[in-house]
């Protein structure tokens, strides 16, 4: 399984990104999926995830209103529609998968991840 992200971007605050993560390999439609995000020298921190048949979203406190995930089994892609961006946003983004149907908020939930994409929020 590999997954590849793309959509970020330099944007002003208030501003919009919408990133794509685009998976290769088997069983796309039985894989929960989910968005992480990482600044130098913290941890990664869960963003948002969706179960295997898009039915059960989760979200971060601090994305919820403003993110929206969502997916496409025929496409075998998961996408975060990000509105109303703060520059404290600005982080690299991943994508992952898991082995289950379920969404998961946690980083050892997941077992594929991609390469990260850069979102930066200038003020």
């Amino acid at each position: 399984v590999q997954l590849q992200a793309s959509g970020g971007g330099l944007v002003q605050a208030g501003g919009s990104l919408r990133l794509t993560c685009v998976v290769s390999g088997r069983a796309f439609s039985t894989r929960g999926m989910g968005w992480f995000r990482q600044v130098p020298g913290k941890e990664r921190e869960f963003v948002a995830s969706i179960s295997a048949a898009g039915g059960t979203t989760t979200y971060a406190d601090f994305v919820k209103g403003r993110f929206t995930i969502s997916r496409d089994n025929a496409k075998n892609t998961v996408s975060l529609q990000m509105n109303s961006l703060k520059p404290e946003d600005t982080a690299v983004y991943y994508c992952a998968a898991r082995f289950y149907r379920s969404s998961a908020t946690l980083e050892s939930d997941y077992n594929y991840w991609g390469q990260g994409t850069q979102v930066t929020v200038s003020s």
